[in-house]
């Protein structure tokens, strides 16, 4: 789903607020997750799932095209876990 098409289903269930207001509440929303990730901190949605930051280690990499050696750097990176309600509904609908 493209965050336009999650816009026009929520702007479709709530008739009563403008399409404009969707995009806000979207906005702000996403904006606030990634706003708690940089602060280092857990964000949390029951049911859904939960997204955390992870980091990875420096490691020594591999040129794909000359085959060198490279090292590359440690980092810190973005990191979903799933919910059960979430987990099992995807699993119940990929067994119909």
């Amino acid at each position: 789903m493209l965050r336009s098409e999650l816009i026009d289903t929520l702007h479709a269930e709530n008739q009563h607020l403008t399409r404009r207001d969707m995009e806000r509440l979207v906005a702000v929303v996403l904006e606030t997750i990634t706003q708690t990730l940089e602060a280092g901190a857990r964000v949390e949605l029951r049911g859904f799932g939960a997204f955390s930051v992870r980091e990875r280690k420096a490691r020594a990499g591999r040129n794909p095209r000359t085959g060198e050696t490279v090292q590359v750097p440690s980092k810190h990176v973005p990191f979903f876990r799933t919910g059960k309600e979430l987990r099992h509904r995807i699993d119940a609908a990929s067994k119909k």
